[in-house]
């Protein structure tokens, strides 16, 4: 087994409670889903919010998936003038036997263009 970091992202469309939940539940889920994970897997999320999300925390989230017992962090992302708004960010640290290039990062909605190159 290995350490690795899978990244992922969503956009939301409006800055409300259940949209801020259920939009990181799909990528709490599509990041595990994507890359075979259970709750053993993984060693912890760091997850961040551009500044204009502040309706709920992140790991509420991933705690209501059965996360309960990863350690969890979220943070403000930083605010750059012009950055796309309206985004939870992902950095989960697991235990995986896949090969760094085998990872799947996981980018959802309005996100897909953060990163491209990576994005499923």
């Amino acid at each position: 087994m290995a350490v690795r970091a899978v990244r992922g992202a969503v956009q939301l469309d409006v800055d409300e409670r259940e949209h801020l939940l259920d939009s990181t539940r799909e990528l709490v889920t599509g990041v595990m889903a994507a890359n075979g994970l259970s709750a053993d897997d993984l060693i912890s999320i760091v997850f961040t919010c551009t500044p204009d999300l502040s309706s709920e925390f992140p790991a509420v989230a991933a705690r209501e998936v059965g996360l309960g017992a990863v350690p969890l962090l979220c943070a403000v992302e930083v605010d750059v003038p012009g950055a796309m708004p309206r985004v939870v960010r992902l950095l989960a640290h697991v235990e995986t036997d896949r090969p760094r290039d085998a990872v799947q990062h996981v980018y959802l909605r309005g996100a897909v263009a953060l990163r491209r190159d990576i994005a499923q």
